[in-house]
């Protein structure tokens, strides 16, 4: 390995922000410790931090120590937030505009799970690729319309990163490690951690759409991607049916076969599944989620979520009568 002997030192500074993934965290770190360990000396050095320097509270419900805060850093290679659950809560001003200062720098920054949406908001991210985790993608884009965000499990463009959690941390730095110190190191990181392939930016987070729903039938397919894309506008039946170049009546027999469910019935768990996640995810009101769930008003919204959940949006966000 003589190659490694020229390598610069590289430091990554990690941000921990309440509630954060701890999966996806050790993830992140756990490659650089093995990088310095198979090569036998310091390649990478990091340090831990959060805002205040106080430690913080991962989504476990335990709390992590960490050096310093965010103000004693300097000079680093790569900044790195880590966040998860509750992100809008968690955020503050002072991590916006900290964020915004270091950006001015021209350094690396990036995110894993839910910290794309800090980059985001802090408006540094509105000319790169970008990814977060798959539960929070459709609340991003409705919120940030402007930005180009992916389903990949990382993507890396320019001097932006980001991973959408979970294991996906683990591709992003051997990434990033294999970029320094070629792939073959890398490899060998990903064997000690028993990953059995580093996936790139062009692997997405979630299975094909046969995987994800277990039906390989090309009509089914074909007739669910059209209702996954047009949500805010829903097709009818008949349209799907024409569009597939069969009749209204084969798709409603092709549903009834692998569902049990009409064609409509379906589409609406579809447009219902993402009204859930705009209504965890964002800050949207109940009328915008309706709206933009291909819902007229919020009142047959709210009556058709509470027959899919048995619990009324308002109550699903923590509000008795109406909303806030």
């Amino acid at each position: 390995m003589n190659y490694l002997k020229k390598s610069k030192l590289k430091s990554f500074v990690f941000i921990l922000i309440n509630d954060f993934s701890l999966i996806a965290f050790s993830n992140a770190i756990e490659p650089l410790r093995l990088a310095n360990r198979l090569a036998q000396k310091q390649l990478y050095s990091w340090k831990i931090t959060s805002e205040t320097g106080e430690k913080v509270k991962c989504s476990s419900g335990f709390y992590l120590d960490v050096e310093s805060s965010i103000h004693k850093i300097q000079n680093d290679d790569y900044l790195i937030l880590c966040s998860g659950e509750n992100i809008k809560k968690n955020i503050t001003k002072t991590i916006l505009n900290w964020i915004r200062k270091q950006a001015r720098k021209q350094i690396h920054i990036g995110s894993i799970c839910t910290g794309t949406y800090i980059l985001a908001k802090a408006g540094i991210i509105s000319d790169v690729m970008s990814t977060i985790h798959w539960e929070n993608r459709e609340s991003l884009k409705e919120e940030f319309e402007n930005l180009n965000i992916t389903d990949s499990i990382y993507t890396i463009d320019k001097n932006r990163f980001s991973a959408a959690g979970g294991t996906a941390s683990i591709d992003l730095m051997l990434n990033i490690i294999s970029q320094d110190h070629g792939v073959n190191f890398a490899k060998k990181i990903a064997d000690q951690v028993l990953h059995d392939s580093i996936r790139t930016e062009f692997d997405r987070q979630l299975p094909l759409l046969p995987n994800r729903i277990g039906v390989r039938n090309p009509k089914i397919l074909s007739a669910i991607k059209f209702m996954e894309i047009n949500i805010e506008e829903p097709l009818k039946p008949s349209d799907i049916a024409l569009k597939l170049r069969i009749s209204l009546r084969q798709l409603e027999r092709l549903f009834q076969r692998f569902f049990r469910l009409s064609p409509k019935n379906y589409y609406m768990k579809i447009r219902l599944q993402r009204a859930r996640h705009l209504l965890l995810q964002t800050e949207m009101n109940v009328l915008q989620i309706a709206m933009a769930t291909g819902f007229t008003s919020s009142s047959h919204f709210s009556k058709c979520y509470k027959l899919e959940f048995n619990i009324t949006p308002f109550k699903e966000r923590g509000f008795s009568n109406k909303e806030l």
